[in-house]
C-alpha cells in the first residue's frame, strides 16, 4: 500500500523523551531506534508543510503514576528536567506543536488526546488523517491511536517507528494487533509518497 501525503494530514510523534530512551529512568528497550525513522517522517511532513505534533509526558515531581505515590512507574519525565526533554537527535522543526500531557499530579494520561485539547487543535487545523509513531507501542502510542480512531480520524500506525515496553512479554505485539483490529492502518516509511 502506498500513501500519498495530502493537505489535511498530520504527524503525531508520541513521547520521544530522554527518560524513555536507553539509560532513562523508564527506558523502552531499543527506544532510540525510532528516532532516525521518525526523522524521515518528520522531514517528509515538513517538506509538504504539513503539521507536526509532538506529545510529551510533563509530570509533577509527585505525580500519581510514580511508585512513591502508589503508581506503577518509577519517576519519569518530570517537567523541566533533562529526562523530560525530547531526544536531542529528534529533528522536530521549530513550528512543531508541543502537546503536554499528565501535567497535574492527580491524573495520569497515556493518550495524547487526554486533557490536552489535541482534538480541537487538529480540528481547527483542518486535519482529516493522522499518522502516529513513537513510544511506547503498548501504552502511549496505543492509547493515542485508540483515541484518534474514537475521534473518527483515519489513522496510520507507523509500525517501523514504534517500540514497546513489554512489561508482560508480548504486550507490544498485542498492542499492534489491537490497533489494527480497531481500524488503524499499519505502514512503513517506504509506503509514503511525499
Amino acid at each position: 500500500m502506498k500513501v500519498h501525503l495530502n493537505a489535511g494530514d498530520a504527524l503525531i510523534v508520541v513521547d520521544v523523551q530522554n527518560d524513555f530512551l536507553p539509560g532513562g529512568s523508564l527506558a523502552v528497550p531499543l527506544g532510540d531506534e525510532v528516532i532516525p525513522v521518525l526523522n524521515n517522517y518528520i522531514a517528509a511532513f515538513h517538506a509538504r508543510k504539513l503539521p507536526i505534533f509532538a506529545t510529551r509526558d510533563w509530570h509533577s515531581p509527585d505525580h500519581c503514576s510514580f511508585l512513591q505515590q502508589g503508581g506503577p512507574w518509577p519517576p519519569h519525565c518530570v517537567a523541566d528536567t533533562p529526562g523530560a526533554a525530547f531526544a536531542a537527535a529528534l529533528e522536530l522543526p521549530a513550528d512543531a506543536r508541543i502537546i503536554s500531557k499528565a501535567t497535574t499530579w492527580m491524573k495520569d494520561a497515556y493518550s495524547g488526546f487526554e486533557g490536552t485539547g489535541l482534538n480541537e487543535l487538529l480540528h481547527n487545523a483542518g486535519i482529516r488523517r493522522v499518522f502516529v509513531g513513537g513510544l511506547a507501542t503498548d501504552y502511549c502510542v496505543l492509547n493515542t491511536v485508540r483515541d484518534a480512531l474514537l475521534h473518527n480520524y483515519p489513522t496510520f500506525l507507523l509500525e517501523d517507528a514504534v517500540r514497546a515496553v513489554d512489561v508482560q512479554a508480548g504486550d507490544g505485539v498485542r498492542a499492534l494487533e489491537e490497533m489494527v483490529r480497531l481500524g488503524a492502518a499499519p505502514i512503513q516509511f517506504e509506503a509514503i509518497i511525499a
